[in-house]
């Protein structure tokens, strides 16, 4: 029989797209007091990959993902994406559309997940209405994209990211 063990500590992961003239510091102090200090930051780049936000958020989009230094149990992911639709609503703009998408995911030595409140085949359900995806898969020292990642989660600069905030993580593990 197999034991039950506790799983290992992973890294928040909070992406963002806002239009080009929200500032992403202005909701810092919201998501630093629920996640802690922000360890790495993206650089900010051009969110082109699809006009899905456009009719809401209005073009010129831009995305950047933060990543947190404190590790978290995997199970608080759920929470997370309840916790996030609530910073999304704080911050709507003058027609009730967001000006900020706030997606929050996990990193760990294996893989990158991410929550929706959207159901498909390949995600799984955690609860108040959340499910996950497995949208990259950690393997041959890099990480890799599904046939369901977000394009802009397959880019190199991301992967190279990511690969970055497993690398921060690992090292922290190893304490």
């Amino acid at each position: 029989m197999a034991r039950i063990r506790e799983p290992e500590k992973v890294l928040t992961l909070i992406g963002l797209i806002s239009g080009r003239n929200f500032d992403l510091d202005k909701i810092a102090p919201d998501i630093t007091a629920k996640l802690g200090r922000v360890s790495i930051r993206s650089e900010i780049k051009s969110f082109d990959q699809t006009d899905y936000y456009g009719p809401e958020m209005g073009g010129d989009l831009v995305r950047q993902w933060w990543v947190f230094e404190t590790p978290v149990m995997p199970d608080e992911l759920a929470g997370l994406k309840v916790w996030s639709n609530g910073i999304e609503e704080q911050h709507r703009n003058e027609k009730s559309g967001r000006r900020i998408n706030v997606d929050p995911g996990i990193i760990t030595l294996n893989s990158l997940i991410l929550a929706s409140t959207k159901n498909y085949s390949h995600r799984i359900y955690l609860g108040q209405g959340i499910y996950a995806e497995t949208t990259l898969i950690y393997r041959h020292n890099r990480f890799h994209p599904q046939e369901w990642t977000y394009p802009d989660y397959k880019t190199e600069e991301a992967l190279t990211f990511f690969t970055e905030a497993r690398n921060y993580l690992k090292t922290i593990l190893k304490r």
